[in-house]
């Protein structure tokens, strides 16, 4: 074409194809812009998403996700596969759509992890059973492999149902495991195998229960053996033979029957489906001991066993195996006293008994041994008569009293009151000490109730027979105050006789009061024989002594008005007949406050002389 002889048009509008061609290119930009975006895959950051290799290198290898650039990841992230081959489809962890660079960012490695950990939830939520790898052993148990690149922790408990002891033997293995823990905040995995077993076992045990019935005799092997009883394994399933049932009689241990690994034949006496437990018994095989008791033992009969159980109630005789009686501790001794069983009898000792009463319906058996010998109330009245003195032991307290015992069998009180003729005893502790010999006089003979009434200071005649005319009411004597209250003081007198004197009377001469530890005079103003009591006063010694020394001041007063009255009596009767000296000598003598002289009865006048001046 020749372009030289081309003419431009002269009224071409440039401008006009400009804005157009403007025009055109904008929508067609947004059009094309918009078209090439829907051909990109829709993905954010740390998304999984699944890419194609393009590429692989001994370094690194691209893939492409659908984005407007190939993403690179490292070599190594697929080495755990040699069989990746260029168009392989792989998961990869967009950790950035653009770095700084302007490269899309890949990750294989956490993208394998995020569905790992997805997949552990799943089973986890969902009981699954999956596969793993043990890796190596660890403190406690193993490390597992699981999902390719999840590690979890197998403890030793969990690896089955039976102990292990040798964990070694399990690594470098695959096995199958449930998922029983997830630690989400640590990453932590916990697997086990056990339970796999268990949910075997739990299969086993619902068929083969499905089937059992109450009654049933199977063949077992002793599979475990404790204190309380035996685990028979059944044959896919356990049951236990309490210890109870193991023998008709006592057993200490489980051991005593049965041993490890042993196979024997079982009754089923019980069993629950849902909790899966099966009672067994051994016992049940063979006849009850008391279908084979001789069917001509009665009560009263005389019995031969062992010892085989102490209660504080009683002890247990096995009179053959499987059959017990009970002694009662009220039937081991005749005495009221009761004690302990222990006292009596200890385990494995082996006794005479009496058969009190024998019920083979209920197979109970009541056992005495007290009736072995007399009962000693029968002669009771006999053998410890009213006054008769003995030597018994102290076997017990009580406020009001002490029980002792006079021989097996026999005991008797001593009141509180009988143990001391002077002394008064708050506790009967304060007066002997329990197993100590204390010398007793019969007081009362009860047969029928089986009680003595005992003393112990009848023993010495009753001081207060000579009490009564040593320390009668008015006499005085030396004692020492030993105690004192608010109400007064404990006075002990000659002889160790205590006697009590109120606080008033405890008043000195000087006004002040007597104390603790000081020795006076103190006078009985108070004496009962009957209730054992002396008042004493010492204020009343120096009181006493005023009252006497104002009565003989009176008393004399009184003697001098009544010779004065006698006097006068005299004077007048004699008035006439009284001379002037016969006055003096009256003045006399009441000056000197002495009785008058008794009158002279006048003689007969004498012839009268003549006198001189007549």
């Amino acid at each position: 074409m020749d372009y030289k002889n081309v003419q431009p048009l002269e009224d071409f509008d440039w401008n006009a194809i400009d804005e157009k061609k403007e025009l055109k290119n904008d929508e067609q930009m947004q059009k094309m812009g918009e078209a090439y975006d829907k051909t990109f895959s829709q993905f954010t950051a740390q998304d999984v998403i699944e890419g194609s290799i393009v590429s692989i290198s001994d370094r690194e290898a691209v893939v492409n996700i659908g984005f407007k650039s190939d993403g690179v990841i490292p070599a190594s992230e697929l080495r755990y596969n040699p069989n990746f081959r260029p168009g392989d489809k792989i998961e990869v962890y967009v950790e950035s759509q653009e770095d700084s660079n302007g490269q899309l960012q890949l990750s294989h490695k956490k993208a394998r992890i995020l569905k790992s950990w997805e997949r552990v939830n799943q089973a986890y939520e969902s009981q699954e059973i999956i596969t793993g790898y043990v890796k190596s052993r660890t403190k406690g148990g193993l490390i597992v492999t699981v999902f390719d690149n999840i590690e979890a922790f197998l403890p030793g408990s969990q690896i089955d149902v039976k102990p292990i002891r040798d964990y070694d033997v399990f690594v470098d293995k695959n096995m199958e495991f449930k998922v029983v823990k997830i630690n989400h905040e640590y990453k932590n995995v916990v697997v086990s195998h056990k339970a796999l077993i268990e949910d075997e076992i739990e299969a086993q045990k619902a068929e083969i229960i499905s089937h059992l019935e109450k009654g049933q005799v199977l063949e077992g092997t002793v599979k475990n053996i404790t204190s309380y009883g035996v685990f028979i394994d059944l044959g896919g399933v356990d049951g236990l033979i309490h210890i109870t049932d193991l023998s008709w009689g006592r057993i200490s241990h489980p051991e005593e029957i049965v041993q490890l690994d042993q196979k024997l034949n079982v009754v089923i006496l019980d069993f629950d489906e849902q909790r899966r437990r099966i009672a067994l018994g051994l016992k049940q095989l063979t006849p009850h001991p008391w279908d084979a008791l001789d069917p001509n033992l009665k009560a009263g009969d005389r019995i031969h066993g062992k010892v085989v159980v102490i209660a504080d109630y009683g002890a247990f005789v096995e009179v053959m195996p499987g059959v017990e009686g009970l002694i009662h501790v009220s039937e081991m001794s005749w005495s009221q006293h009761l004690r302990s069983a222990q006292d009596f009898l200890k385990v494995g000792q082996e006794v005479d008994a009496v058969i009190i009463s024998i019920d083979r319906e209920s197979r109970k058996m009541s056992l005495g041994l007290k009736q072995l010998t007399p009962d000693p109330w029968i002669t009771i009245a006999d053998k410890y008569p009213v006054g008769s003195k003995h030597t018994a032991i102290v076997r017990n307290f009580t406020n009001f009293g002490i029980f002792v015992e006079l021989e097996e069998g026999v005991d008797g009180l001593i009141h509180i009151s009988d143990l001391s003729w002077s002394k008064k005893i708050k506790h009967p502790a304060e007066f002997t000490k329990i197993g100590e010999q204390i010398e007793v006089k019969v007081l009362e003979v009860n047969a029928e109730q089986r009680r003595l009434s005992l003393g112990h200071k009848q023993l010495e005649e009753n001081p207060w027979d000579v009490y009564e005319s040593l320390f009668a009411v008015g006499t005085v004597h030396q004692g020492t105050i030993t105690a004192m209250n608010d109400k007064g003081a404990t006075v002990t007198l000659p002889y160790g006789v205590e006697a009590f004197a109120p606080m008033r009377h405890l008043e000195k001469e000087d006004k002040t009061k007597a104390r603790v530890d000081e020795t006076l005079d103190f006078k009985v103003i108070e004496f009962s024989k009957e209730g054992k009591k002396i008042i004493v006063s010492h204020t009343r010694i120096f009181q006493d002594a005023a009252e006497n020394e104002k009565l003989r001041a009176e008393n004399d007063e009184a003697k001098k008005d009544r010779a004065a009255k006698r006097t006068a009596k005299k004077i007048s009767d004699n008035l006439e007949k009284t001379t002037l000296g016969d006055l003096d000598v009256l003045k006399k003598l009441m000056d000197n406050d002495e009785p008058a002289p008794a009158a002279e009865t006048p003689a007969e006048p004498a012839a009268e002389e003549p006198k001189g001046d007549e």
